[in-house]
């Protein structure tokens, strides 16, 4: 792409594509990355002793370590953006608005980079955290000079908006015409069967209607993954986020449906025994029976090497006792991936087992209808649907045969390896929420006139709208590339954890630009945008807290 093809912008005759923009962007990506080596380095030696990272010290410069999280998270997303565009190139489907969709988000976060990266709202992390103000000056060197000064621009801004005003957000970069297909159909079925809805079981806070659910157990919604010798469709990751990206752009509800099954059929094909796997995964994935996870527990949180529910062989059986809480869909669901401590002696992840426990569906006026069970609804803000449950259990029962892979102290471990999966999921979750976010404040900023126009003609309205377009895009490549790590069964829980830390801020943000769009009515129950805003906030913090998932991914870049 050469300044001899780049259009003009509306409001002003200068070129807005950066010339030679992919050649300049390879070049201003060396010295990203250079910076983010120099980041490193720094934060290695604020947290490092006799060569070894010190837990207590690199608890004490979290500022710091999870900016070099965040550093690489921009780095990892910049290159993943021109890996799309090169792909788009080579097949000729590179156009004016991802060129400028590429330059924009390289001009933008080699700002930050620069001048200061915000980790949530009133925490920025700046070079001279790091000690590297000179070396962040570089950044205005060269090419990343160039994007610095061009890249985002008001002309740039104002001609995006121009090009995504009737809702074209740019190619999505899939070579395979078959995951466009699944695409188009996921988004029909949304279009006809959630949207029209969506607002109104949210302000019910009702459960997601079952013959929704059976209609996307038809669709093969909870065993897209599953293998096809266990009744699965066994289709990729890449396939996978793109149906939760579009289930979720309907209501998030919706989309994590399936996380709950992609957790449990990802738990029982990886840990379970031979006969496990042929009993519980056609199920699965046929939807016969719907799974909850039941891990967390009142004041352990993250640390799930705390958890005190217990779990005592006797016989044929294991007693469970102890508490649970946050367990999405726990009173419809049928089966209970179950995390309790086996092993009392132990203190930590050893003592750990996974069981399957099978339990009865409830009602609202029962909703645990079983012998040693008891619990009720935590009611949320948003994120409904599905409904929030504490459980108690008092001498439940699960049969032995039931503890999965059949062998104790396990559980941990087994969990630890779904994780990559479930935060792919999350993260093609939050960009499904952001998409629709950016499409209910595009949509509204046409219809609302003010000042005899349309507050879309506003540069303080469209370059709000334009950069959730090209951040949400910077999202969903991040997210692909790790779906597709995923699927060549290369480790990926660096690159899951980055997609789903920057998404989980994307969407967020997006929720809350959307809603300043709308102005007073954006907080109106009566307007879906306010169920999204607060659908937007949970992603931050579940599957793991924005703090908890940058203090992972700063432990795995210290090594």
């Amino acid at each position: 792409m050469s300044a001899s093809t780049a259009t003009l912008s509306p409001v002003t005759d200068a070129p807005v594509l950066i010339d030679d923009l992919l050649d300049r962007a390879e070049r201003a990506l060396a010295a990203v990355e250079a910076y983010a080596d120099a980041v490193q380095t720094a934060v290695g030696g604020m947290v490092r002793r006799d060569g070894k990272v010190d837990a207590a010290v690199l608890d004490a410069s979290q500022h710091a370590a999870h900016g070099l999280a965040w550093t690489a998270t921009y780095v990892e997303a910049l290159r993943q953006m021109l890996g799309w565009a090169r792909r788009l190139e080579a097949e000729g489907r590179l156009g004016e608005i991802e060129g400028l969709m590429l330059q924009t988000a390289f001009g933008e976060y080699v700002a930050q980079l620069q001048g200061g990266l915000p980790m949530s709202q009133g925490e920025i992390v700046r070079p001279a955290d790091f000690g590297l103000i000179d070396e962040a000056a570089a950044l205005s060197q060269g090419d990343a000079g160039l994007f610095l000064r061009a890249g985002n621009t008001a002309v740039v801004r104002a001609r995006l908006a121009a090009l995504i005003a009737e809702g074209n957000f740019g190619e999505l970069g899939l070579e395979d015409e078959t995951l466009l297909m699944i695409r188009d159909q996921f988004r029909r079925f949304v279009e006809e069967k959630v949207v029209p809805f969506a607002h109104d079981w949210h302000k019910a806070d009702e459960l997601i209607p079952i013959e929704v659910v059976n209609q996307m157990a038809e669709l093969g919604v909870f065993g897209l993954t599953v293998p096809e010798e266990f009744g699965g469709l066994g289709l990729s990751k890449v396939a996978m986020c793109l149906v939760t990206e579009e289930l979720s752009r309907g209501y998030i509800g919706v989309g994590s449906l399936g996380t709950r099954s992609e957790i449990a059929a990802e738990l029982i094909r990886l840990g379970g025994t031979e006969d496990q796997k042929q009993s519980w995964l056609p199920r699965l994935a046929s939807g016969e029976i719907l799974p909850t996870a039941v891990f967390t527990e009142p004041g352990t949180g993250s640390d799930l090497g705390g958890l005190k529910t217990r779990a005592t062989r006797d016989g044929d059986v294991y007693r469970v006792t102890g508490n649970k809480t946050w367990i999405t869909h726990a009173a419809r669901a049928d089966l209970m991936t179950l995390l309790v401590r086996t092993d009392p002696a132990t203190k930590n992840y050893s003592g750990l087992s996974m069981f399957l426990a099978e339990k009865p569906r409830g009602t609202d006026a029962d909703p645990f209808p079983a012998e040693g069970m008891s619990g009720g609804e935590i009611r949320v803000l948003g994120y409904r649907g599905m409904k929030e449950y504490e459980i108690g259990f008092d001498d439940f029962t699960v049969p032995a045969d039931n503890l999965l892979g059949r062998t104790e102290g396990q559980g941990f471990k087994q969990l630890m390896a779904t994780f990559e999966s479930a935060r792919i999921q999350t993260a093609a979750r939050a960009v499904g929420v952001a998409q629709s976010a950016l499409e209910m404040g595009l949509r509204y900023a046409h219809e609302r006139v003010q000042f005899n126009k349309p507050i879309y003609a506003f540069p303080r309205v469209f370059d709000k709208l334009v950069w959730a377009a090209v951040e949400i895009m910077i999202a969903r490549q991040l997210t692909y590339f790790s779906a597709r790590e995923k699927d060549s069964d290369r480790r990926c829980d660096l690159e899951a954890g980055m997609a789903k830390l920057l998404a989980a801020r994307v969407a967020w943000a997006t929720a809350d630009n959307a809603v300043q769009v709308h102005g007073g009515n954006g907080y109106a129950e009566e307007y879906p945008i306010s169920r999204v805003l607060c659908d937007a906030r949970i992603l931050n913090v579940f599957e793991g807290a924005a703090e908890i998932q940058a203090q992972v991914i700063a432990r795995r870049l210290l090594g």
